[in-house]
């Protein structure tokens, strides 16, 4: 089992933008505190203890009053920690949880009451599972009654293998973190004609993911063609606290990252506000 390292413990407040009122980090996780939530016996990783409190201090400290918590994998379906977390924000957070066709129907009404709004599939490498069409298509089918979307966690040779279904799909779908696409590698074209699909919503996080040498502006034109291709589509987020990350990256420069890849502040606005408002029904 390897051992996560904790996330930045001091980073700086924005420098780059005024984070507006409303602003909502779309991609974050919290693990424990493991007294009350901890990890489940066998998981392929050790997180460091970053229970709810410490998330908010690090969000306080960037001006995000929203959140949007992404069920880790080695929770797997016990969602307890994240709707712990959501019924304690009195409707400022949300949940994205990890669920199938085989969940019931009471189950999922009860995720629905307890904030969760999507569900994501996981379809990178190196979690050891590739789910498959039909499954994920049944799924979408019973938390469409809903008014959920789908999250599809891929990289490179996923997004290759799914882009023309993930096209013909007729229910929205977020992709998480650019598709986990190496800066300056191939594919960013095959991300860009699915972000102008206009079921298809895209994260432009975890720039520290793409650029593994530690060069954030490396992400740059990625993040703002990707704006400028789906400006009503866009969601942003921290990663926060960075799991399986290679290099541990200081939050406020990633919230200043977006200032220089959309420098209009109306644009901004969209991203950080009123998009994650449309999607996941904030007021």
């Amino acid at each position: 089992m390897s051992i996560l390292p904790p996330p930045h413990p001091d980073p700086h407040p924005p420098r780059r933008l005024v984070v507006p009122a409303g602003a909502c980090d779309a991609h974050c996780h919290i693990f424990g505190p493991f007294d009350r939530f901890p990890t489940p016996a066998g998981a392929s990783y050790q997180p460091a203890e970053t229970p709810l409190e410490r998330y908010r201090q690090m969000a306080d400290r960037l001006g995000l009053t929203r959140a949007v918590f992404v069920q880790p994998a080695i929770y797997g379906a016990d969602h307890s920690v994240m709707l712990d977390a959501i019924a304690r924000a009195h409707g400022a957070y949300a949940g994205v949880g990890i669920v199938d066709d085989t969940l019931g129907d009471a189950t999922l009404t009860a995720l629905h009451i307890g904030g969760l709004r999507g569900a994501r599939f996981n379809f990178v490498g190196h979690l050891g599972v590739r789910p498959d069409r039909a499954m994920i298509e049944r799924t979408a089918a019973r938390v469409g009654l809903l008014g959920w979307h789908l999250v599809f966690h891929l990289d490179h040779a996923a997004l290759l293998a799914e882009a023309e279904w993930i096209a013909g799909l007729g229910v929205p779908v977020v992709i998480d973190h650019m598709a986990r696409l190496d800066a300056g590698g191939d594919g960013f074209a095959v991300l860009l004609d699915l972000a102008r699909q206009p079921h298809v919503w895209v994260k432009i996080s975890a720039a520290d993911r793409m650029c593994a040498d530690g060069d954030l502006a490396r992400a740059l034109p990625y993040m703002a063609a990707l704006a400028d291709a789906a400006p009503l589509r866009i969601l942003w987020g921290t990663d926060w606290p960075h799991p399986n990350i290679r290099w541990m990256p200081d939050d406020g420069d990633l919230i200043d990252l977006l200032a220089l890849a959309v420098p209009d502040s109306a644009a901004r606005h969209a991203i950080l506000v009123d998009n994650p408002a449309r999607l996941y029904s904030f007021s």
